[in-house]
């Protein structure tokens, strides 16, 4: 999914209070991290995923992350990735 910038602008808005929900430490980018960006990303649509290693590759390893389970980056502030996936069946958020 191609986001515009005011639809990023406006899941920045919505994800600036959120805590980050998924962390990859020193195993990397796993299976497990996978799963559960999956889970997570399925209920609550908006996610951040936190880079506590591997934090010169943040950029490759979120790409990778999407690819994986169909997510959209919307920005990289820092080391933490903020993610978007619609849930087809129930949205919960609403994009301008």
């Amino acid at each position: 999914m191609e986001l515009t910038s005011k639809q990023r602008k406006q899941l920045e808005k919505i994800a600036h209070p959120l805590n980050p929900v998924v962390i990859v430490g020193a195993a990397g980018v796993t299976d497990g991290v996978i799963e559960m960006v999956n889970k997570t990303i399925l209920s609550h649509e908006l996610i951040k995923v936190k880079f506590n290693e591997y934090k010169d590759e943040k950029q490759e390893l979120t790409e990778n992350i999407c690819s994986t389970t169909g997510a959209t980056i919307v920005r990289i502030v820092g080391n933490v990735a903020i993610l978007y996936k619609q849930n087809e069946e129930n949205p919960v958020i609403t994009l301008d």
